[in-house]
């Protein structure tokens, strides 16, 4: 039997009676500040949805044939991994893609632990001439959160790219990023066109000459040797430097060196562009580059974005010359902070409005009651959320707002409840004695 009131009832008894109860309060309240500070804040809310794209190369083959021999079979196959709840595939020609996507809250290294499993236990039913599965995990957090463009009137996108590509390595040492991607620009390549008349002429075949290619591009451990109580590790081979080094390479020696630039025109430059990057209005476009930048999980996307621009901002006129104009495309740490701090705000006018009807209605001390019942909850809850490793996005900010509503309702009901129970002749009498 317990005593009349209940659990709750003892509760309410201990802490009006209990000196401990403004500590309490002040230090709910304290927790919660501090939570609003320390969470990290997001644009959308880690939901774990584990989806992991497998790729297989099939040379030669086409759609229909990657199709029946490569993309069904796997299928089949991934089927029977636990937890597995859809499965997409495309095949086209020499390739297939299959995105196995598993139920909402699997854990994603269970489920990558899975997948690799199964298809290393069936390696053996991979089809001559198709290449080993490639596995790639995909998450939320592989949605860049910043978006830097660098454009310039003078330099083309070959140079932008270059440079592009030295300021990446220094984002990359930013604490808390995952990936930088470019995007745009051209690459460096050294393109080999051969000749077919000469290529004819010394007895080649391309296929000889790439293989040449291969093995004059590579650097190897020969051994090692011991002198004046040190080692000293023999290295042979090297790596292409440049269209110079490339037309020295020996593609044949039957029955006099053959050089590459005998049978073939070297090129050093840019890629073929496959995409183009622009920046500016009507009145100038001008090439362009962009830095795409990613960040752990559970990493607080305002001060990761703002640590990544404070470093591109000690890089300029250093690393990014002073005609290159620097931009932010995309900055999901700046609206993410903007919708946290609106919804914050909106919680705070709810509670403020609510404190304000209640003493109109029913009196200031009810009020009272309200205005620090509420906030005391909601801090708690903040202060939990932080523990657990939640982040504030604008769904967890929603149902904060939605549950106020409730908290309003149970502090209404109980409060006016009290008051009527106050307000009875009988309990009036006994309060006058």
């Amino acid at each position: 039997m317990t005593k009349k009131g209940g659990i709750a009832g003892r509760l309410a008894a201990y802490f009006i009676d209990s000196k401990l109860t403004p500590l309490f309060i002040a230090v709910s309240i304290l927790a919660g500040a501090g939570a609003v500070f320390l969470l990290p804040r997001e644009e959308e809310p880690q939901i774990i949805v584990p989806m992991i794209d497998v790729f297989v190369q099939m040379p030669g083959a086409s759609p229909r044939e990657v199709a029946s021999r490569v993309t069904k079979p796997m299928e089949k196959l991934l089927w029977e991994i636990p937890g597995v709840e859809y499965i997409y595939s495309t095949s086209s020609s020499g390739t297939s893609m299959t995105v196995v996507r598993f139920r909402v809250g699997t854990k994603e290294e269970d489920a990558i632990v899975r997948l690799n499993t199964k298809l290393h236990a069936n390696t053996d039913l991979i089809p001559a001439g198709a290449s080993p599965p490639l596995v790639k995990p995909r998450s939320i957090d592989d949605v860049p959160i910043l978006a830097i463009t660098l454009s310039s009137e003078r330099y083309d996108h070959f140079t932008l790219r270059r440079l592009a590509a030295h300021l990446r390595n220094e984002i990359k040492q930013v604490t808390d990023v995952s990936e930088v991607t470019l995007i745009g620009g051209t690459r460096r390549e050294l393109r080999v066109t051969l000749d077919p008349a000469r290529v004819a002429a010394h007895r080649l075949t391309p296929a000889s000459i790439a293989a040449a290619l291969q093995q004059a591009n590579q650097q190897t451990d020969s051994g090692s040797f011991s002198a004046a109580d040190r080692e000293i590790v023999v290295r042979t081979g090297g790596f292409i430097a440049n269209a110079e080094d490339a037309g020295r390479i020996v593609v044949s020696a039957n029955p006099s060196p053959v050089y590459l630039r005998d049978v073939a025109t070297i090129a050093d430059g840019p890629e073929e562009p496959s995409d183009y990057v622009f920046a500016g209005g009507h009145e100038s476009i001008s090439p362009a580059v962009t830095i795409a930048v990613a960040k752990r999980k559970a990493t607080n996307a305002t001060n990761l974005a703002d640590l990544v621009l404070a470093r591109v901002d000690e890089l300029k006129g250093i690393a990014i010359p002073s005609d290159v104009t620097v931009t932010v495309s995309r900055n999901y740490g700046e609206t993410a902070a903007e919708k946290s701090n609106e919804l914050l705000f909106h919680m705070l006018l709810a509670i403020v409005s609510v404190v304000i009807l209640i003493a109109l209605t029913l009196g200031w001390r009810e009020s009272g009651i309200v205005a620090i019942a509420i906030p005391v909850t909601l801090a708690l809850t903040l202060a939990v959320f932080y523990l657990l490793g939640y982040t504030l996005n604008r769904v967890t900010l929603f149902a904060l707002i939605f549950s106020i509503g409730i908290l309003v309702d149970d502090a209404i009901v109980v409060v006016e409840n009290i008051v009527r129970h106050n307000r009875l002749p009988q309990n009036r009498h006994r309060s006058l004695r």
